[in-house]
């Protein structure tokens, strides 16, 4: 990523490097799930149901930090290509749970690899102990402002 043009000051700030560092990552994210025909918010909304087992809507969009609006939409084209189901809250029939299908799960396996290969591209000149050191402190700095 090109630096040069920016003060030599603005390039000594963590700020403005992490802020660097992100687009870059992002648009590396963006480029590998692109390549897989999904989004982030598909690939959110499948690692909390994973993790978490199914949920509402509302709860995915919590675990998922996505606004209850994207998750419908992401919802939506997530059980258009079979990857979600979506059926009526037994105890509220007003909301509905989703639940990831077998196809979501090897769809969700399939992006994580290509995910680790993006993170791969974007750490490739730190070595394994440099990349788990920037896990430790950025985690740092996200739990005191968290």
């Amino acid at each position: 990523m090109e630096t040069s043009g920016a003060p030599r000051r603005l390039r000594g700030t963590a700020s403005w490097l992490l802020g660097q560092a992100t687009t870059h990552a992002a648009r590396l994210v963006s480029e590998a799930l692109g390549a897989m025909g999904s989004r982030r918010y598909h690939y959110s909304l499948l690692a909390a149901l994973d993790e978490f087992g199914p949920a509402s809507q509302a709860e995915l969009g919590r675990r998922g930090g996505l606004d209850r609006s994207d998750v419908v939409a992401t919802v939506n084209e997530l059980e258009q290509k079979g990857f979600v189901e979506r059926r009526p809250d037994p105890g509220d029939r007003r909301r509905n749970i989703v639940t990831v299908t077998p196809s979501g799960v090897a769809h969700l396996r399939r992006l994580d690899r290509v995910l680790g290969q993006a993170q791969e591209s974007l750490l490739a000149p730190l070595s394994p102990a440099e990349r788990e050191e920037l896990v430790r402190m950025l985690n740092a700095v996200l739990e005191h402002h968290g």
